[in-house]
């Protein structure tokens, strides 16, 4: 039996789950972010309170680890740190990228040849974007794309591609190709972190908790304020 606690902060939705040996036994998640330095301790705490009421020994903490904003990364890796230092339990790892396609291939019905790309927004029209397969085989790794016609117009001409995640709304009007599909409201969040969390866990794959640090893709860079005068 297995227990582990899931972390998702790489967006502005802040979530929180528990999962006990497959099954999601608790979630909570909030859409009205970024609140992530205000709601995250009390959804833990929640999660950790209703696992111990249920005598269930929580075995490792599962985050999000990029890319995504910088600034919930960073709240959400130090948030499992600290679990793992206090609770004396092990950290796992789940690309954020990868966990949206969780609920695309649990409740959408896609072709068989069909590619997913999911999308976090990072400005303009750049994206943070990866591509899979059906069975999460990457087809192209995870890289920030300036979004034009053509940027994945080879694969479209062979294949259909799912878009979806807060970055795929403004490629709508950019990416016409007929074998673009769009998908809308697909968040990376807590509870679909389970199974990749759990395959990571039985092949004992565990992130070093003293230097782990998430993968942001882009290094942040501190903007000077302007002069007001």
């Amino acid at each position: 039996m297995s227990c582990i606690l899931h972390i998702e902060t790489s967006t502005n939705v802040c979530s929180v789950a528990v999962s006990e040996d497959g099954q999601c036994i608790f979630s909570k998640e909030d859409f009205n972010g970024p609140n992530h330095a205000v709601v995250l301790g009390s959804f833990v705490d929640e999660a950790l309170s209703f696992a111990d009421s249920h005598a269930i020994p929580v075995d490792a903490v599962a985050v999000s680890s990029g890319p995504g904003s910088y600034t919930g990364l960073r709240i959400g890796v130090s948030m499992a740190k600290g679990i793992c230092y206090g609770h004396g339990i092990k950290l796992l790892s789940v690309p954020t990228l990868k966990l949206m396609c969780v609920p695309i291939l649990l409740r959408e019905m896609i072709e068989d040849a069909a590619l997913l790309c999911p999308m976090l927004d990072a400005r303009r029209m750049e994206v943070y974007a990866a591509i899979f397969d059906r069975s999460l085989r990457e087809i192209r790794p995870t890289q920030a794309d300036i979004v034009d016609e053509n940027t994945y117009k080879v694969l479209l001409d062979r294949q259909p591609i799912y878009f979806f995640g807060n970055g795929a709304e403004k490629c709508k009007e950019v990416i016409r190709h007929p074998n673009a599909r769009f998908l809308a409201d697909i968040h990376p969040l807590a509870k679909w972190m389970m199974p990749l969390a759990e395959r990571k866990m039985m092949n004992g794959e565990y992130e070093d908790v003293a230097y782990f640090v998430p993968y942001y893709l882009k290094d942040f860079v501190a903007k000077m304020p302007k002069k007001l005068l």
